[in-house]
């Protein structure tokens, strides 16, 4: 079986840590657990506020949003996730084997499962959007810092 592998940050003034995901067996939560830590790296968590702790579980929400479209809507499901962090905005990237772009569902009964994910990224996200990669897409989508600016990048502790 073959495992997740993560990568180095790529020399920029981006912070950026990869996911390569194998299937979609576990993906979601590989990648819930790989962007917590990536997040406690880079001192958006733990969290000294209530504030703070809301957009790092937002962030981990719309991770597991984007994972999950890819698990159910894309051959093979998600080929990689990546996070990029430049001290202002954190940018997290879900690429795929489909060329079909995400659409949002029209607005449908809240109590029913499903079909909701687009739109909590929508609200959530501070922009989302979609582009083409090779023969499949990335899906991606951009936070605002944590309004107390305290997440900061220490690059001695990625090798940057």
């Amino acid at each position: 079986m073959k495992r997740d592998r993560e990568g180095p940050a790529p020399p920029s003034s981006d912070l950026t840590r990869r996911l390569v995901l194998y299937g979609t067996e576990g993906a979601v939560q590989r990648s819930r657990d790989f962007s917590r830590r990536t997040l406690v790296g880079w001192q958006w968590l733990p969290a000294p506020d209530a504030e703070r702790l809301a957009v790092a579980e937002d962030v981990l929400l719309m991770v597991s949003e984007l994972v999950s479209n890819a698990c159910l809507h894309a051959p093979g499901g998600p080929r990689e996730l990546r996070l990029r962090w430049n001290g202002e905005r954190l940018r997290v990237e879900v690429s795929d084997a489909s060329p079909d772009p995400p659409q949002l569902r029209p607005l449908a009964d809240p109590g029913r499962p499903g079909g909701h994910g687009l739109r909590v990224v929508d609200r959530l996200a501070r922009d989302w959007g979609c582009e083409a990669e090779g023969a499949g897409k990335l899906v991606w989508l951009e936070v605002a810092a944590p309004m107390d600016g305290s997440a900061a990048i220490d690059r001695r502790a990625f090798g940057s």
